[in-house]
C-alpha cells in the first residue's frame, strides 16, 4: 500500500478524515453534556421572567425567558398552546406574549393589546376547541374573552361581565367535563360556565366565610384543588358534585403564605407557590403533608413565584463555560493526535 500523502488518493482520504474529526469532536461534546428529564419552570414576578429549575432537585439551571423579553411585565397567567410554544399574559400592557417552547426566544404578541377590549388580563388556557380564554378586569367589568387559537384573532366575549361576580376572576380551567371553572373572591364561590356557549351553570362550589378563592386546577383524581389566598390553604372538592372534601393542605403548612399557583409534578406530589415567602413548596400527592421547600427564596433570582410548569419534554442543562472549554481542549488535543499519527504513517 502506498503511505505518501502525495499520492492524490491518500490526500483526498487525509482531508476527508482531518475535516471530519471536528465535527466528531463536537459531536462527542453534545453527548457528554449534562441532560434532564424535563425542568419546571417558574414565573418570576420581581424581575418580569422565567426562571428554569431540574424537576427532580430543584437545582437553578438558567433565566429560560429574560426579564422583560418582549416587553413582558408582570406575567400572572400561563398556557401551553397547541404548537407546544408558550402563551404568558402581560398584565400591565394588556397583552399575551408569545415564546418558543424549546429557546425561549419571543415570538410576538399572539394577542396585541386591548385586542377585543382586554384589559389587565389574568389567567389563560387553551379550549377543548383549540382557541384561547382569557379572563381579565377593565376595573370596572369583567369578562372571559375568546380568541382564535392559531391567529389570535379577537373571536368574541365568550363570558359577559353581567354573568361574572364585581372581582377580577383571578383563575380560570376547563373541567374534565369540558366547562369552564372560575373564581369568585368576593362572593368565596367557584361559578361553572358551559364550555360551549359560555351561558352560566352554577355556584358549582363555596368556600368558607372570609376567604378568597385562587387558583383552580384538577387534580390526578379528578377533584378540583382551590388555592386561597387569605386563609393560606389548599381546600379539595368532589370534582363532579362540587362538595367539599377537605382541606388538603392545611392553613401556613410548611409556612405557606399566599398561594398563587399549585400543580401537580411528575413525581405526583403538589408544588406551590408561595408568594409572600418568595419560594416554591412541595407537598404529598396523596395526603397533602408537607415535604419540604423546593425551591427556597432567591433562587436563580426568584422573587414573588407566579405561574408553575413542568416540561414534558428532554432538555439540555447548560454547562459552565470552563467545563465545556475543557471538554473542548482535550477533544482538541485528541483529534491533533490522531492527525499527527496519520501524518507520521503516510510520510
Amino acid at each position: 500500500m502506498n503511505n505518501n500523502l502525495s499520492d492524490p488518493t491518500n490526500m483526498k482520504l487525509f482531508n476527508i478524515f482531518k475535516l471530519s474529526m471536528p465535527l466528531l469532536s463536537f459531536a462527542l461534546l453534545w453527548c457528554v453534556a449534562p441532560q434532564a428529564n424535563a425542568a419546571l419552570l417558574v414565573g418570576s414576578r420581581n424581575n418580569n421572567s422565567v426562571l428554569r429549575y431540574d424537576e427532580e432537585t430543584g437545582k437553578f439551571i438558567d433565566t429560560f425567558i429574560p426579564p422583560g423579553s418582549g416587553g413582558l411585565n408582570l406575567t400572572v397567567g400561563f398556557a401551553v398552546g397547541l404548537d407546544n410554544n408558550y402563551y404568558l399574559s402581560n398584565l400591565v400592557n394588556s397583552s399575551i406574549e408569545r415564546y418558543n417552547g424549546q429557546s425561549g426566544d419571543f415570538i410576538d404578541s399572539f394577542v396585541p393589546k386591548n385586542s377585543g377590549g382586554l384589559k389587565l388580563p389574568q389567567d389563560l388556557t387553551f379550549g377543548p376547541d383549540g382557541n384561547l380564554y382569557v379572563a381579565g378586569t377593565n376595573l370596572i367589568t369583567n369578562t372571559v374573552l375568546r380568541y382564535d387559537g392559531k391567529t389570535g384573532a379577537f373571536i368574541d366575549t365568550f363570558i359577559s361581565s353581567d354573568k361574572l361576580d364585581p372581582a377580577a376572576p383571578f383563575s380560570l380551567t376547563f373541567g374534565p367535563d369540558h366547562n369552564i371553572y372560575l373564581n369568585s373572591a368576593i362572593t368565596g364561590s367557584i361559578k361553572r360556565y358551559d364550555g360551549k356557549t359560555g351561558a352560566f351553570i352554577d355556584n358549582f362550589a363555596r368556600s368558607k366565610p372570609g376567604s378568597a378563592p385562587g387558583s383552580l386546577i384538577f387534580g390526578p383524581d379528578s377533584n378540583l384543588y382551590v388555592a386561597d389566598f387569605k386563609t393560606n390553604d389548599i381546600a379539595r372538592y368532589n370534582g363532579k358534585t362540587g362538595e367539599f372534601i377537605d382541606f388538603f393542605v392545611t392553613s401556613n403548612s410548611g409556612g405557606l403564605s399566599g398561594p398563587v399557583k399549585q400543580i401537580f409534578g411528575l413525581d405526583g406530589n403538589l408544588y406551590v407557590s408561595s408568594i409572600l415567602t418568595n419560594n416554591v413548596l412541595r407537598y404529598n400527592g396523596k395526603t397533602g403533608a408537607f415535604i419540604d421547600t423546593f425551591l427556597p427564596a432567591g433562587s436563580g433570582g426568584l422573587g414573588k413565584p407566579r405561574f408553575l410548569y413542568f416540561t414534558k419534554d428532554a432538555i439540555a442543562v447548560p454547562e459552565s463555560r470552563t467545563g465545556l472549554a475543557l471538554l473542548a481542549f482535550a477533544a482538541t488535543l485528541s483529534v491533533g493526535k490522531v492527525i499527527g499519527s496519520f501524518q507520521k504513517r503516510c510520510n
